[in-house]
């Protein structure tokens, strides 16, 4: 079954540009959650602002969530065993002690727009969050929603990690909706974004081999801006010189982050454009980017 799915909604958090979770969220409730699930819960709210009434529309079990995060629980977690070793369990905070589950970060989010379609957590290298997207907007293709909100969100790394230095902090939520659903409410279309996934294996890597993933992406994107988000491993670097020299290289932080922000990015200046990602794990994503359509 094939869904036109839409962009109705986008909201980024960007902590950077200042963030006060009690103006964003309200005064009370928020406090205790971590810094990444207020992030996401603030992009959220955006987002569904930006996409107006759509939430009254859809019923609550169509209502779903996906959500991509590599390091949300990376500072949380390393307190958490700090406590343990340098304490005792007991001395863990009730309050965020439920957090040692990854799932924990989007549960919230449910809770707040009763997305009771379903709450998926992807947590694969640097593409998780376009992966959301991808497995958001199969789940709607398979009739098991009917509305989505897919994104990425981000905290700063225990300073013991690697990669500390390039740690990403904020969010993206994108709101998705079929196509007939919004004509029929007179809503407006933001645009769209398709995802396609593959992995690219570190070792053996040749030019072969990354012209036979790459080929099938240039036939289904067309002639259209590249935007990397790349490292400086051995696929990232693969993947954005395969593009050619045209590409923009967008250097990748520690999580998912970025390649969300970038779709983001492009959807508000209006112009099409393949955002693509990797890690050095080798895996890998492509996002076609096709701002307007109403």
């Amino acid at each position: 079954m094939t869904v036109d799915l839409v962009v109705t909604g986008v909201g980024v958090v960007d902590p950077a540009a200042g963030f006060d979770y009690k103006v964003e969220l309200g005064k009370r409730g928020y406090k205790y959650l971590p810094s990444a699930s207020q992030y996401l819960l603030a992009a959220t709210k955006r987002a569904v602002a930006d996409a107006g009434d759509a939430l009254a529309t859809v019923p609550e079990e169509s209502r779903a969530a996906a959500v991509g995060t590599n390091c949300a629980a990376s500072a949380l977690h390393a307190q958490m065993d700090r406590t343990v070793i340098d304490a005792d369990a007991n001395d863990l905070s009730p309050a965020t002690a439920p957090y040692f589950s990854i799932n924990l970060f989007g549960s919230r989010l449910a809770t707040e727009h009763a997305l009771k379609g379903f709450n998926l957590t992807v947590t694969s290298p640097r593409v998780a969050g376009l992966e959301a997207v991808q497995a958001g907007g199969r789940s709607i293709a398979l009739g098991r929603a009917g509305w989505l909100v897919a994104g990425a969100a981000e905290e700063a790394l225990d300073p013991a990690e690697p990669g500390a230095d390039t740690a990403e902090t904020g969010a993206v939520a994108i709101v998705f909706e079929p196509a007939a659903a919004v004509a029929a409410r007179g809503g407006r279309v933001l645009g769209r974004c398709v995802v396609r996934t593959a992995f690219l294996a570190p070792t053996g890597l040749t030019p072969d081999l990354v012209a036979g993933v790459i080929g099938p992406v240039r036939a289904w994107a067309g002639d259209v801006p590249v935007r990397a988000v790349v490292d400086s491993s051995p696929v990232g670097e693969a993947l954005a010189a395969a593009f050619g020299p045209d590409t923009t290289v967008v250097r990748a932080g520690a999580g998912c982050l970025r390649p969300m922000a970038e779709v983001a990015a492009v959807l508000a200046a209006g112009e099409r454009a393949l955002v693509v990602t990797a890690a050095a794990q080798g895996n890998v994503a492509f996002a076609l980017v096709t701002p307007g359509g109403n």
